[in-house]
C-alpha cells in the first residue's frame, strides 16, 4: 500500500477542515516516516525477496516497533495529543490519531499475514490482496481517487499554483506507484529505506499545496451530508 495511504491523508480534508494537507500526509504515513529511519538503524529489518508477493519484492522481516497494532495506537495517540497540545484542539487531533491507524489497516488488507499485533509475540495477520495484483491496484486505486475527490471537494485553489500544483502531486504519486509495482526490483534493502525517507518531502508538498488552496467549507466542518451522498 503507498498511494493509498495518501488517499486517506487527501480523504481527512473533507472530515475536518482544519489540518494542513501537510499535517493530514503526515499522520496518515507516520509509521512509514519512522520505518525507514529504524531500518537504517538497524533495530528492524526487512529483505528484498523477488517473488515474496505479486506486488513487492519485500519482505518485511522484522518490524514490530512501527508495525506492530500495539505501537500503531502508541503512535496514534502521541500524534493526536500532540496536535492537540500545540493546537488544543481535540477533534483534529482525534481524526489525526485515525489517520495514523488508518495505515494500518490499510496494510492489513494487503499485506501476506506479516503485521505484527504485539512486539513479544510472532502473532502475525494481514489478508494478502498482495498475492493478487489486479485487486491490489483497484483496492489503492479506488482509496486513493476517492480521497482526491474529496480533498477537491473539500477545498478549492487560490491560484495557479494551487490547481497546477495538486494535479502535479497526484501524477507524480502514481508515476511513483506503477514504477515500484511494475519496474525492478531494488537490488539491496537499505536503498529502499533511503528512499522512503524522500516521502517527507510529499509532506513538505501537501503543505505548499494547502497554502496555495482555501477550503470551501469554515476550519474544522466536515463536507454537508448532500454532498457526501453525491460521492
Amino acid at each position: 500500500m503507498f498511494i493509498g495511504h495518501y488517499g486517506a491523508g487527501f480523504a481527512g480534508k473533507g472530515v475536518d477542515a482544519r489540518p494542513s494537507l501537510g499535517t493530514l500526509f503526515f499522520a496518515a504515513q507516520f509509521i512509514d516516516l519512522l520505518w525507514p529511519v529504524l531500518i537504517l538503524l538497524g533495530i528492524e529489518q526487512v529483505r528484498i525477496e523477488p517473488g515474496n508477493t505479486a506486488m513487492t519484492p519485500l519482505n518485511f522481516v522484522y518490524y514490530p516497533f512501527s508495525h506492530s497494532l500495539f505501537f500503531v495506537l502508541i503512535w496514534a495517540v502521541l500524534v493526536g495529543g500532540v496536535y492537540y497540545v500545540i493546537r488544543k484542539n481535540a477533534r483534529t487531533g482525534f481524526v489525526l490519531g485515525l489517520l495514523v491507524v488508518s495505515h494500518w489497516v490499510l496494510d492489513l488488507l494487503v499485506h501476506c499475514p506479516d503485521l505484527p499485533l504485539v512486539p513479544w509475540s510472532k502473532a502475525s495477520v494481514g489478508l494478502g490482496l498482495w498475492d493478487s495484483v489486479p485487486a491490489s491496484l483497484l483496492l489503492e486505486l479506488f482509496v486513493f481517487g476517492g480521497g482526491a475527490f474529496l480533498y477537491m471537494r473539500a477545498t478549492r485553489a487560490k491560484n495557479r499554483k494551487g490547481s497546477y500544483g495538486l494535479w502535479a502531486l497526484l501524477g507524480f504519486l502514481m508515476v511513483i506507484y506503477l514504477a515500484n509495482v511494475f519496474g525492478p526490483p531494488p537490488a539491496e534493502a537499505q536503498p529502499v529505506a533511503v528512499v522512503g525517507l524522500s516521502q517527507w518531502l510529499l509532506v513538505l508538498w501537501g503543505y505548499w499545496i494547502d497554502r496555495n488552496r482555501e477550503n470551501v467549507l469554515p476550519a474544522g466542518a466536515p463536507l454537508p451530508v448532500k454532498n457526501m451522498q453525491k460521492l
